[in-house]
């Protein structure tokens, strides 16, 4: 028995409204729960570590004991964890191009790729800037990827060049322009933010170090991942 085409049509056009009906219900439901759970954005939290001199500052342990001074009053390993591990949306996260904690591999790629352009932008027009670059990042200060790839807790050289050309190094130095350029934060505060990055790029690595710097035990932080994202 032959099935009239209209018929056919009628019923092709009665799964499509059924299926879009389907669709908003799930958005609506989606969106209900979304609310439920949503968390309130955290701001940088740097303004507790103004005017810290971080000049002083030849180690990435070293970095971590100045811009994180409350890693001294941490107890547990899940405190300093809680401490060095940053969580929702920063409060410079549209001037930076929307990165937030909550999506790391994202961010890293985005920042990885703006490195060039926000470097370039910087060398060129802004001197006081740059300058100020060099002082904090080309130093020993762990504005590196040295857990992915070797090259020591300095990632540029004197010149301001990237000394590696995987994605965490860029990210970071990006990270370092991007606040010097578009914030008012002063060294002190930067160089925190990009600790919180670079713990969330190597949380094991980091974690670890905070441990370190606490004086704690760092056998039970093995369940943490080495690194996000790839070299």
């Amino acid at each position: 028995m032959r099935i009239k085409k209209s018929n056919v049509d009628n019923l092709v056009l009665a799964g499509l409204l059924i299926a879009a009906a389907l669709v908003v219900f799930n958005q609506v439901q989606l969106s209900q729960i979304s609310s439920s759970i949503a968390m309130p954005k955290m701001s940088a939290g740097s303004a507790k570590v103004s005017g810290i001199d971080v000049s002083e500052s030849s180690s990435t342990a070293m970095s971590l004991a100045l811009v994180f001074p409350e890693l001294k009053n941490a107890e547990t390993e899940a405190e300093i964890a809680a401490i060095l591990l940053p969580s929702g949306t920063p409060d410079y996260s549209a001037a930076l191009g929307g990165i937030s904690f909550d999506d790391p591999i994202n961010s890293l790629d985005y920042l990885s790729q703006w490195y060039s352009r926000i470097n370039e932008e910087v060398k060129k027009n802004d001197p006081l800037v740059w300058q100020r670059y060099l002082n904090l990042a080309a130093a020993p200060r762990g504005i590196s990827c040295e857990y992915c790839c070797g090259v020591g807790p300095q990632g540029i050289d004197s010149q301001g060049n990237s000394r590696c050309g995987c994605q965490h190094n860029p990210a970071l130095l990006a990270i370092t322009l991007g606040l010097m350029k578009y914030t008012d934060y002063d060294d002190a505060q930067v160089l925190r933010e990009v600790m919180r990055w670079k713990t969330l790029f190597f949380p094991q690595n980091m974690v670890s170090l905070g441990v370190e710097v606490a004086g704690k035990d760092v056998s039970q932080l093995a369940g943490l991942p080495g690194m996000v994202g790839g070299c």
